[in-house]
């Protein structure tokens, strides 16, 4: 007599991930629907030989929708969402593999993974002139206020521009990249008449000028490892006569008089003419047309 048994496979196994823990360096600027993660090192294993489906999640607030997986049955992840090293730069996800559906009305068995994702900043944005102001609260965009400064006509300084509202200074907003700037003027520089230190960016003059007529420069701030990384800022230098002699008031003392009840805003008046507003004036003798 010839007894065949047949051995039924239980479901008695979980699935096994080769590398429970991986860790990724992702460059800011990757493209979308990029392999972060390929699908070999994330496979699962079954002993019992059962089909694997996977999931993917995050544990990180706000960083839904930035990776996914190719499918059902396809754990590799890639990106589906384009990355704001400012919005964030790590995220944790965790990738479940199950030996069954969800909606399997069986018992299934489920592993494990977790997968971070670390951001690494790229060089995304041109430089920045200081002081600037974000637009908007938007940290990824500050906007800076044009230069302006004097100088005497037919009167050379040795010494760097005082410049309002400070020194021409750039720097690259990719801080953890932190490029080195080098500045140079690229218009407006009639006659050579201004030079700038290309590493401090401090503005001095290179000859006198004759004329009273202004300058309006164009200085670039570059990145010294990627020169197409530049912002052109302007520098409105005025040309003035030069001023010896402080100015005067053509008085010592002002007297004025004001009546009980007048709304604000209203004049002051000359003291013994309540019909003549009381004006201050001042002269000088460098300006005598002024």
């Amino acid at each position: 007599l010839e007894i065949l048994v047949t051995i039924l496979n239980e479901n008695d196994n979980s699935p096994v991930f080769a590398q429970p823990n991986l860790i990724r360096d992702v460059p800011e600027d990757t493209e979308v629907d990029t392999a972060i993660v390929a699908r070999e090192e994330l496979r699962a294993t079954d002993a019992d030989l059962d089909t694997i489906y996977y999931e993917l999640t995050t544990t990180v607030q706000d960083t839904d929708g930035y990776f996914a997986i190719r499918g059902v049955n396809n754990p590799e992840i890639y990106l589906q969402k384009a990355l704001d090293y400012d919005k964030f730069n790590s995220t944790t996800l965790l990738l479940y593999a199950r030996d069954g559906p969800v909606t399997s009305p069986d018992h299934t068995h489920t592993a494990t993974a977790t997968i971070t994702i670390v951001i690494k900043q790229s060089d995304t944005r041109a430089p920045w002139f200081l002081p600037c102001n974000y637009l908007h609260n938007d940290t990824s965009v500050c906007i800076s206020s044009p230069y302006s400064g004097r100088v005497n006509i037919s009167e050379m300084s040795t010494d760097p521009l005082l410049l309002e509202p400070g020194p021409i200074y750039a720097v690259d907003p990719d801080y953890t990249i932190s490029d080195r700037i080098v500045y140079s003027i690229v218009g407006g520089n009639t006659d050579e008449v201004f030079v700038v230190d290309a590493d401090t960016g401090n503005l001095t003059m290179n000859k006198i000028v004759t004329s009273p007529d202004s300058f309006l420069l164009q200085v670039m701030a570059s990145q010294v490892s990627n020169i197409r990384k530049y912002s052109v800022a302007t520098v409105e230098i005025k040309v003035i006569n030069k001023s010896d002699c402080p100015p005067y008031f053509e008085k010592a003392v002002y007297n004025g008089t004001v009546f009980v009840g007048l709304p604000r805003r209203s004049f002051v008046y000359q003291a013994g003419d309540p019909s003549t507003p009381l004006v201050i004036m001042a002269m000088d003798k460098d300006f005598p047309d002024v």
